[in-house]
């Protein structure tokens, strides 16, 4: 006669737990690679810009930095719009280099957590990134985790590549439609207040990004067996 075990089934229910989310769809930039964008203020300050804060208002309300992440100018036009702000001499090896100052490390524990969500669900990679950035970003992936990271998330999404920067409704509807993927059940996690609004007016579930503690933890109780 067949036993019922039934702590195995209660075990086995957890496991199988729905969750509420179908898949999740990540932010690069200071939810899983640390920035600090003072960092590069003060890069280009050393190289002799003085007031670069004025100077990086100005090129912003010119459109210079969005058009550069959707890919619509070359990185040779974004370094020689920047270059003729730079003290006499300053090359553009190192505009690139104060350019990429802003980037960090990805902490392990973050790509060990990453390991442990695409074991559950589909991940996807969203970014508002530039030409520039995106070799560094790979060099220090490279440093913390053996697998690439195209090959760990389902789909990658960098702005420059697709032309559509957050916190563009059409945006997050494109990678919806693109993926064949429901909004409604799709959670997006961001560190930008207005990412998180763009998103929400998508129709897609958020995660406000604000501290590690809070990040770990909440995937700490969704991932509870």
């Amino acid at each position: 006669m067949e036993v019922f075990d039934s702590k195995f089934e209660s075990n086995k229910e957890r496991i199988m737990k729905k969750l509420p989310y179908e898949q999740i769809i990540f932010d690069l930039g200071g939810v899983l690679i640390d920035i600090d964008y003072q960092a590069t203020e003060q890069a280009f300050v050393k190289l002799g810009l003085k007031d670069f804060g004025e100077k990086y208002s100005q090129l912003n309300q010119n459109d210079l930095f969005d058009q550069f992440e959707k890919g619509e100018i070359s990185t040779q036009h974004f370094i020689n719009k920047i270059l003729p702000l730079c003290p006499k001499g300053t090359s553009p090896n190192k505009v690139v280099a104060a350019w990429n100052a802003m980037l960090g490390e990805f902490p392990k524990e973050k790509i060990d957590l990453i390991h442990r969500v695409k074991s559950r669900l589909p991940i996807y990679m969203l970014s508002n990134t530039n030409e520039i950035h995106i070799p560094k970003v790979y060099e220090a992936w490279e440093k913390v985790s053996d697998v690439p990271m195209n090959a760990l998330f389902d789909e990658i999404y960098l702005s420059f590549e697709i032309g559509k920067r957050k916190p563009d409704v059409s945006t997050f509807m494109w990678v919806c439609e693109t993926l064949k993927i429901n909004p409604s059940s799709t959670l997006f996690i961001d560190d930008s207040p207005q990412h998180i609004e763009g998103a929400k007016n998508a129709g897609l579930q958020t995660f406000y990004y604000e501290s590690k503690e809070e990040f770990f933890n909440f995937f700490n109780e969704l991932l509870a067996d």
